[in-house]
């Protein structure tokens, strides 16, 4: 009975569109179930991506990930939070007031940003260890823009721009996570993300060298190059500055070693050791702050070396943050390094930290959470902040328990701001600056990582280099372009220029070695060779371009029939230069089935590869060009440039198999999508077409099946088989089915129909997609003898 057409036959008719459903191939088998396949469809795919009501519940409660642990707070994780909160606090007081002075912005803005990022975080967390607050590089960064705007505006002061500035990129990051744009990230590699950190730091330590040495007259904002040659320069106007940031640093450096030996010399106290180190830097600064009140106090209008002076109390400078259009055109054009920068720097933190102490964290979410607190902290007057790596790993190493600590580090700033700000007056800046550069020594990546990039990719040291040495003889901006820009290139390079390779067939087995233990001398161990049933076929290349040894013997699975593996996907980057390089192979080893339909030289096509005059009388041994096996394991999805490429293939070598055809079988497809786009471009089927009178008989299906279990199921034959019970293992022979033990032909008759239950795991719609290479070259010998 004919089927009702449906809709899309109807459509598909009226645009004269031939319709690629043909269930005609089905073969008939008595002892399988059979499966047919059916194709998604457009209204499938909107089914998945419309919103449903418990999609909606569940994105808005996602939104706020602390509701889903906050009911579990208990006494345990508040002394854990206590102790992390307020160590990190103790750290990110001198740092922020350190940063904001890299942002050329007053020292109290530092404390605001720290407020608000740690304030505001632990709502949206999915990461209990990140800390945001001013960082060192997004200050500098800041601190360019600020620069920058005060050329343009000069009667806007600086951190009114700063705070515009964090509106902005607070907004469009707020918009990424919403939009669950988080995987953009995966775009910036880890080689620009170290370089960038490596070139950042050295344009951070080499602006803060004046500082630390009391140097005046040096532009920091030149490239870092000229601002170290600069410096060298005026060595001689060094100030006594220098002393208390040499020695500053010093200390920093020495404490850090001291408490990182004696961790090892005595582990039972590494706990109390990690402490000590973690506060280094307070310490420092309340050392050094105590002698400069030493010895300024008494002529406090002319201190001897430079100081921070006057902190305001509390935040004197909360209001409305002011945002118009002459503001934002003024930084319009670092806004993009500005959100690659806060990017970069909070989810490569986060993630790293997610692996160290074993949780995953969401970066859309954390997307979220930056842009959420830089829109609303500039109305404390906050500027730019981001995730911390190094108050990150203090806070980790403390054990923080939850992202609650952050409310704990708040607390510990807001008593800063209110009750030390007399004491911040005698902070010298040259300590400031000692301890910018100890921080930021940190992030800059050691030759053993770069060596360790050579070794996995040496491509990448390229792009690592490229991005440090732009960064210090340009600026961090181009830094960051720089290396976005040329992994991009490498990326495309790989994508355009992949190159598949032909397949052949080996005989392998699996074989054990067994060696004694301590025995490690050639002759020691001997290999065994497991039994009949690991002897298998193996795939390789022809031309063991995989590394593997070329002593093994590969052959072509049948004279005629070619398999070829594509490398990156298949689409149009690389459709032309995968079919190019595939035909290339076929037509230098095969011969034309019929040169007689060539016809005469004026008919041939111009391009035609064939002598002018041909010699049908000398013998040519090649074989003809019989079927084509094309894997798709590393194929997710193919578009419409891809399909017609290999639609053109497919008449090209057509003509040349003339009066024959070529078969195109397909292996791996794992993608539902992909079989639909293929299927429409006329493949999956044997060609051509069946004719009047032909039927499944001429020609002969292979394919794979599965067993539903029971009692004579694989599964109660190895139960059967650890009881002893050969009666039950003899029972279970699948062979019975067929010639080969995961495999049916049409022709087969089986010896007891009724005693397996099995079923075909693919759609046999469509025979030419196969399961995997076995079935499909199984299908494509079978049925090039049979054509022969």
């Amino acid at each position: 009975m004919t089927p009702t057409p449906t809709i899309k036959d109807r459509l598909a008719k009226a645009v004269g569109y031939d319709s690629d459903d043909r269930d005609d191939d089905v073969p008939s088998i008595s002892n399988a179930d059979l499966f047919i396949e059916h194709e998604p469809t457009v209204g499938e795919f909107l089914a998945e991506i419309t919103p449903t009501f418990k999609g909606v519940v569940n994105y808005v409660a996602n939104l706020f990930p602390f509701v889903h642990w906050i009911g579990k707070y208990n006494l345990t994780w508040l002394i854990g939070d206590l102790v992390a909160g307020i160590t990190v606090g103790a750290v990110v007081v001198p740092q922020g007031m350190a940063y904001a002075q890299l942002a050329q912005l007053d020292v109290e803005y530092g404390l605001y940003t720290s407020f608000m990022g740690v304030l505001i975080y632990w709502f949206f967390a999915t990461s209990k260890d990140i800390t945001i607050g001013p960082v060192a590089v997004m200050s500098q960064v800041t601190g360019n823009i600020v620069l920058k705007a005060k050329d343009e505006l000069p009667d806007v002061p600086g951190h009114v721009v700063a705070s515009a500035l964090a509106i902005i990129t607070g907004a469009i990051i707020l918009f990424l996570g919403l939009a669950r744009l988080g995987w953009l990230v995966e775009f910036i590699s880890l080689p620009a993300i170290c370089a960038f950190m490596t070139g950042s730091a050295i344009n951070i330590i080499s602006g803060q060298v004046p500082k630390l040495m009391g140097i005046s007259g040096v532009n920091t904002r030149d490239a870092p190059y000229m601002v170290i040659i600069n410096t060298l320069k005026a060595l001689p106007k060094t100030q006594l500055d220098a002393a208390l940031g040499l020695t500053a640093l010093l200390m920093l450096y020495l404490i850090r070693g001291f408490c990182s030996f004696m961790s090892k010399k005595q582990p039972h106290r590494a706990k109390t050791y990690f402490f000590l180190s973690t506060l280094r830097t307070v310490f420092v600064i309340l050392l050094y702050t105590a002698i400069s009140a030493g010895v300024n106090v008494s002529h406090k209008k002319k201190p001897s070396f430079s100081l921070i002076k006057d902190v305001p109390r509390g935040f004197q400078h909360a209001a409305v943050p002011e945002v118009n259009t002459s503001i934002i055109k003024a930084f319009a054009s670092e806004i993009p390094a500005a959100v690659i920068v806060m990017l970069i720097e909070h989810i490569s933190i986060s993630k790293s930290f997610g692996r160290i102490n074993n949780y995953v964290i969401d970066p859309s979410q954390e997307l979220v959470a930056i842009g959420v607190t830089n829109v609303l902290a500039p109305f404390l007057g906050a500027y730019p902040a981001t995730g911390s790596f190094s108050r990150t790993a203090i806070k980790s190493k403390a054990g923080v328990r939850t992202p609650f600590a952050g409310v704990i580090t708040a607390i510990v700033v807001l008593l800063a701001l209110y009750a030390l700000p007399a004491v911040f007056y005698y902070i010298p800046n040259a300590a400031l600056a000692a301890v910018i550069i100890h921080a930021v020594g940190d992030v800059i990546t050691p030759p053993k990582v770069i060596f360790q990039f050579w070794r996995v990719a040496p491509l990448e040291v390229p792009i690592f280099l490229a991005g440090v040495l732009v960064t210090v003889f340009s600026t961090i901006e181009n830094g960051i372009y720089t290396t976005m820009g040329v992994s991009a290139a490498v990326l495309v390079w790989r994508l355009f220029l992949s190159r598949g390779r032909m397949l052949g067939v080996a005989r392998i087995r699996t074989a054990r070695a067994n060696q004694k233990l301590g025995e490690k001398q050639a002759g020691d161990s001997t290999v065994a060779e497991e039994s009949n049933e690991s002897l298998r076929k193996g795939f390789l290349p022809l031309d063991h371009e995989d590394g593997s040894n070329p002593r093994v013997v590969v052959q072509s699975p049948y004279p005629g029939v070619y398999i070829y593996r594509f490398a990156e996907g298949f689409n149009y980057p690389n459709a032309s230069r995968y079919l190019n390089h595939l035909t290339e192979v076929i037509f230098a080893e095969t011969r034309r089935t019929d040169p007689g339909l060539l016809g005469k030289l004026g008919d041939r096509a111009w391009n035609d590869r064939t002598p002018r005059n041909l010699d049908t009388t000398k013998a040519d041994t090649r074989p003809t060009l019989k079927a084509i096996i094309l894997d798709f394991s590393s194929v997710n999805n193919i578009d419409v440039t891809a399909a017609q490429s290999l639609i053109d293939v497919r008449n090209q070598l057509d003509r040349y198999a003339a009066p024959g055809t070529v078969d195109w079988h397909f292996a791996n497809i794992e993608n539902r999508w992909t079989k639909r786009a293929l299927a429409a471009a006329g493949f999956g089927y044997r060609s051509p077409k069946p004719g009047p009178g032909e039927g499944p008989g001429h020609w002969k299906t292979i394919f794979s099946i599965a067993d539903l279990g029971g009692s004579d199921s694989a599964a109660k034959a190895a139960e059967a088989a650890e009881i002893g019970d050969k009666k039950s293992v003899r029972e279970y022979d699948i062979e019975q089915a067929g010639s080969d033990s995961s495999r049916l032909s049409d022709k087969d008759v089986p010896r007891n129909p009724g005693s397996a239950q099995l079923v075909a795991i693919q759609g046999l719609n469509r025979p030419y997609f196969h399961f995997d290479l076995q079935e499909a070259v199984e299908s494509a010998i079978a049925n090039s003898e049979q054509k022969g």
